[in-house]
């Protein structure tokens, strides 16, 4: 069995090309997405216990592009957001996990408390911020509008799940 040089997961034993998925640098802005044709959407958050909620909403965020980068705040990032309890999951392993849907180009780990800066750098079409977000003012909404992109909260999924949700069901927690 053939080891990913990249993350130490097993190969398929496929190239990028013949998997369907192909990944490009981490570093690549927009204006290179557009030169190929391709509509950049940008999400972010913790992704802490990834669940049907976040991959229903990485979905839903996929298809309003052609390239889904998401920006992932590293353990550090987490625990300030979150508290001293969290994350639960650490950075390296929520990163894999994400890489792992079909819906995602590309993960980037920041360690800001918002991804102001790596907006700066990949400058997307569209912002998607979970729905929790509905009503809330962004720092990042002002970014991506001044640059020329647009910023969509989606519906709740289906699902009706969250992470908090989750984490007090198992805590015991009502």
């Amino acid at each position: 069995m053939e080891i990913s040089s990249s993350t130490g997961a097993p190969s398929t034993g496929m190239s990028a090309a013949e998997s369907g998925r192909t990944r490009r640098p981490t570093t690549m802005c927009n204006s290179h997405l557009r030169d190929w044709g391709n509509r950049l959407v940008f999400t972010n958050g913790c992704f802490d216990l990834l669940h049907a909620g976040h991959v229903w909403m990485l979905q839903f965020a996929r298809g309003l592009g052609d390239e889904l980068i998401v920006g992932l705040n590293s353990d550090a990032s987490v625990r300030r957001l979150k508290g001293p309890t969290r994350p639960i999951i650490p950075q390296d392993q929520r990163k894999f996990l994400l890489e792992s849907l079909v819906y995602v180009t590309r993960v980037v780990i920041f360690d800001d408390s918002t991804p102001l800066a790596l907006i700066r750098q990949l400058r997307p079409a569209v912002y998607v911020k979970g729905p929790e977000y509905r009503g809330v003012e962004l720092p990042e909404a002002r970014l991506i509008v001044e640059l020329g992109g647009r910023v969509v909260i989606p519906p709740r999924s289906p699902y009706g799940v969250s992470t908090r949700e989750i984490v007090n069901a198992i805590r015991g927690a009502d």
